[in-house]
């Protein structure tokens, strides 16, 4: 019996010890605020993207832990559809920071290469990085949505080269015009509504003989349900095949149906 009893509290230990060890955490939680604005060289103005980032075709930002490894594992950050970035769970640590998007990539290699990365401290709480860049495309709104008597939503626009590097003025394949019944707007799934968004691709050059000219595009579909507002969003990307071929986009618009 006392052997029986010497082994059930020896068992008791062995397994208070094991808990213990488990309960041990020396790293501090993500608490530092990494925040910033992706911004157009040629405007001042923010780059719009889309909300999907991170996994998809939309603006994201890059980083590189360096306080630890010479080799680190990307972590990557979707940036908002305005432009901005911000997130408030990052660890404090000596990091190298990059931006990804539809404009002229800021790392490139090869025999002109260029690196136009940041190396900062994320300490103190919140750090903000900027990234100033040259969009593939640049899109502007002519005047605003105008409600027609069928029903429908007519818009106007123009798109020109953000960018005079010829090694990124590549065709335009597609001019969009996207429609969503909530402010998130792009080309991702659940973010436009197919019924009434007009999609036109183009082969060759046929889409840059559309640069620098006034479009007119009309929601497709018929009669966008009333009683609602609605949110409309331009877009047009070219040939560039990283992430997915990225878009460029205008800012968003809404229109309320009586």
């Amino acid at each position: 019996m006392k052997k029986i009893a010497h082994y059930i509290i020896l068992g008791a230990a062995l397994l208070s010890a094991g808990a213990c060890s488990k309960k041990l955490d020396n790293y501090a939680a993500p608490n530092q605020t990494l925040q910033g604005r992706i911004i157009d060289a040629g405007t001042g103005k923010n780059v719009p993207s889309e909300v999907s980032g991170e996994n998809g075709t939309g603006t994201r930002i890059q980083l590189l832990e360096l306080s630890w490894s010479d080799n680190p594992t990307p972590l990557y950050l979707a940036a908002m559809q305005d432009g901005t970035y911000n997130n408030t769970k990052i660890f404090a640590g000596h990091y190298k920071i990059s931006a990804d998007g539809a404009f002229v990539p800021l790392v490139q290699t090869g025999p002109n290469s260029v690196d136009k990365s940041k190396e900062i401290d994320i300490q103190g709480g919140v750090t903000e990085v900027d990234f100033t860049v040259e969009p593939f495309l640049r899109i502007e709104w002519v005047g605003e949505p105008v409600l027609n008597a069928n029903g429908t939503v007519t818009v106007k626009f123009i798109v020109t080269r953000g960018t005079t590097d010829p090694n990124y003025q590549l065709n335009v394949t597609d001019i969009n015009l996207y429609v969503n019944n909530y402010p998130y707007v792009g080309q991702s799934a659940n973010s436009y509504d197919p019924r009434y968004s007009n999609r036109v691709s183009y082969s060759g050059t046929a889409g840059n003989n559309l640069l620098g000219q006034t479009l007119t595009f009309t929601t497709t579909g018929g009669v966008l349900p009333g009683k609602r507002d609605w949110y409309l969003r331009v877009a047009a990307r070219t040939t560039f095949p990283n992430l997915g071929k990225p878009f460029n986009y205008t800012d968003v618009k809404k229109i309320s149906i009586p």
